[in-house]
């Protein structure tokens, strides 16, 4: 049961959130090139369902501007085929529906942080530059390449009325006092103040044309070339793969502020269910956003119904305002996404840049410039992957093996010496990035050795490539007529034998500790001198 309190603080925070999110929604609806309706019912629909079977009761999902890049992205991709790009947000939902089954949600949290900070930093940068042309009033460029190379002739061709209205929104973003936007968003304050002054002025600028005030059609992503099914898994796995992540962080913000714990398997479903509900009406999707949210938590939010309310107050703007928003300027909305750019930038890692790590620092401009200039998708590919590797290193440096020619504290009565004995032992994780360390150690082992101890008792983790390259070495070492004796703990000893598909270990000796590779050593040596003296 509800009690009268909660619900009257859900209903403030979810209204205030609608309020701040209704500027957004229109600039990124705008900004994706499917229009200002799209955005704002991005926000509806996406709002409502992931707040009604979210994991994270305070969570305000919405259009935001990584999504925004990506659907901005298709639509230029599929330029004149709006199906194609409905067909991206539809698998995109699913996409991360099915994410959320296979409960991948926890495993967001192991993205490295250079990564994340490079691709969020690089995603500003794009807004920015993508908001150049609207600023001045000229049409925009569907890249940002294609803006950057052509700014000069963007420069000569600027809109004086447009560039007055662009400063004005910008100094209201940057300038209004805090005890101000406390109350009221300086977005809306932008958006309704430039307006009505563009109005006042007579201004001849672009705006954002009219928005209808019925609900949408409904829409079956039936239809679209086959020979672009590449391109389209492409671009929806990059939007489901850039909403979880871009959501996940948000509900961890929730949790920090609010002492509670999300569920990321079922926020995971739900932005799915919302994405896919968002294509079926030609809305842009989205992903929890982090600024609403807050804000909602800020204004009392504390349960599901507060996203669903703001969801409720959007609904009752487009339904009842949309003359009015329809007046709107697009360089009031490049003002106010120009500032969202900046607000994107990791300042929380650009403030400390001198002192983190070469290597934390070149992963994270590597992931920018893929981000700004390449490809989104590739950014976050190319940055897990970079860091993985120096991951491998780092943990490889870390793995110790010393080759010793003596078994301390004991003498050998028959006949074999302790320097024809090789102990190789190893401490730490032997894998696939120090298997072939191992291999360089075992090359060097002395002309004289006839038998040598592999001991692995200290080996924390231990894969099949690691496995596969024992296996190697005994068969190696075995042609040179060298005895293996592997010293393994229980928990390795079954792993080995259980895909040990040629035998190998099976004919090898294994022990769980020193004493037995002794005896099996005084044993050898036994047999051996036995068949020479018959």
């Amino acid at each position: 049961m509800i009690k009268v309190n909660t619900l009257k603080n859900d209903i403030f925070g979810g209204v205030t959130a609608a309020v701040v999110a209704l500027p957004l929604a229109l600039a990124f609806g705008v900004a994706s090139g499917a229009g200002a309706t799209a955005g704002l019912y991005g926000a509806i629909i996406l709002g409502f369902f992931a707040s009604l079977f979210g994991g994270t009761s305070t969570q305000i999902s919405g259009p935001t501007g990584p999504m925004t890049v990506i659907t901005a992205t298709a639509i230029v991709s599929f330029q004149n085929d709006f199906q194609s790009v409905i067909t991206v947000i539809f698998l995109a939902g699913l996409i991360q529906i099915s994410l959320g089954l296979v409960k991948i949600g926890k495993w967001v949290k192991y993205i490295p942080y250079p990564v994340i900070s490079g691709f969020m930093s690089g995603i500003g940068v794009i807004i920015i530059i993508l908001q150049i042309n609207p600023f001045l009033g000229v049409d925009s460029y569907g890249t940002v390449m294609e803006t950057v190379v052509n700014l000069g002739n963007t420069l000569h061709l600027a809109h004086d009325e447009s560039l007055i209205l662009a400063y004005i929104t910008l100094a209201i973003m940057f300038l209004t006092p805090k005890i101000i936007t406390k109350y009221v968003p300086a977005a809306l304050i932008a958006l309704v103040f430039v307006t009505y002054f563009t109005i006042f002025m007579d201004f001849n600028v672009p705006t954002i044309g009219e928005i209808p005030m019925s609900l949408p059609e409904f829409t079956l992503p039936t239809r679209f070339d086959i020979l672009q099914l590449d391109t389209i898994i492409t671009l929806a796995i990059t939007l489901a793969l850039l909403g979880s992540i871009d959501t996940l962080l948000t509900s961890l913000v929730a949790d920090s502020m609010t002492k509670t714990k999300h569920k990321p398997n079922k926020e995971l479903i739900a932005q799915g269910i919302g994405n896919t509900l968002c294509s079926l009406v030609g809305a842009i999707p989205g992903a929890g956003a982090t600024m609403r949210t807050v804000i909602n938590i800020k204004s009392g939010g504390t349960t599901r119904i507060s996203g669903m309310v703001h969801s409720l107050m959007l609904l009752l703007i487009v339904l009842f305002l949309a003359p009015l928003a329809s007046l709107i300027p697009l360089s009031v909305l490049s003002g106010i996404l120009i500032k969202v750019g900046f607000d994107i930038l990791d300042y929380k890692f650009l403030n400390i840049l001198r002192k983190v790590s070469k290597h934390d620092l070149l992963i994270m401009i590597t992931v920018f410039l893929l981000t700004v200039f390449v490809d989104l998708i590739m950014a976050v590919g190319a940055g897990i992957t970079f860091a993985s590797i120096l991951a491998i290193y780092r943990i490889s440096k870390n793995t110790r093996m010393q080759t010793t020619n003596a078994i301390n504290r004991v003498s050998f009565d028959i006949d074999v010496e302790n320097k024809e004995i090789q102990i190789l032992k190893i401490d730490g994780s032997l894998f696939f990035g120090t298997a072939s360390v191992l291999d360089r150690k075992i090359d060097k082992i002395k002309p004289s050795t006839r038998f040598i101890v592999l001991d692995c008792l200290k080996v924390s983790f231990l894969d099949i490539s690691a496995i596969f390259m024992i296996e190697e070495i005994i068969n190696k070492l075995k042609e040179k007529n060298i005895n293996v004796i592997l010293l393994l703990r229980h928990a390795d000893k079954r792993k080995v034998l259980n895909i040990d598909t040629n035998k190998v270990f099976k004919n090898t000796n294994i022990y769980n500790n020193i004493d037995g590779a002794v005896n099996c050593i005084q044993k050898r040596a036994y047999e051996e001198k036995t068949l020479k003296n018959e």
